[in-house]
């Protein structure tokens, strides 16, 4: 797989190109529009996601395309082995569970951008898993920060990560490789 640049490295590289996003919500976006099978090119996939950097060559920046390349491999292999990118985990948990949040955000804005058609095809099971990504997302975590808020955040973190390997597989981007043109 792809080497992805961290989320510090993402952070420093958007905050330079003023995208106005964050690495959590940037690759939950990536991953979601992936997931569901769209298809991101080397030069369109910050348009695709609706995103309009102001240096027109935004694409050509070390961090992005390393987040592009690894997202695109990141289904390549097992879709349940696809991580958010989220801070260190030495960063406060308070600090990865809002990231969460906003991984979860970017994931259903990303996946919805394939389209409405998709949502009719996908079973009962899939539209569940759809609307508890979207009461994540819509979340407010209050974290104290004991053993018991770590272990609630790994649950959490478990489900995402199965959830995003049934989406692709129900969508049917499981069958198919994402193209990625490097």
């Amino acid at each position: 797989m792809a080497e992805r640049p961290s989320h510090e490295e993402l952070a420093g590289a958007l905050a330079a190109l003023r995208l106005g996003v964050n690495p959590s919500d940037l690759h939950g976006s990536l991953t979601g529009y992936l997931c569901a099978g769209g298809i991101a090119g080397a030069d369109d996939w910050l348009d695709r996601l609706e995103l309009a950097p102001a240096d027109a060559h935004a694409v050509r920046d070390v961090a992005l395309k390393a987040l592009l390349a690894a997202a695109s491999a990141q289904f390549e292999q097992d879709p349940a082995r696809v991580v958010p990118l989220l801070p260190a985990r030495d960063a406060p948990l308070a600090r990865r569970a809002e990231a969460l949040v906003e991984w979860c955000r970017g994931f259903l804005g990303g996946f919805g951008l394939v389209g409405t058609t998709l949502r009719a095809r996908l079973s009962d099971d899939a539209a569940e898993i759809l609307a508890d990504l979207g009461t994540i997302a819509a979340s407010r975590l209050e974290i104290e920060g004991g053993k018991e808020d770590e272990q609630a955040f790994a649950d959490v973190l478990d489900f995402v990560r199965t959830a995003i390997a049934v989406l692709h597989r129900e969508t049917g981007a499981g069958g198919r490789t994402a193209r990625s043109l490097h």
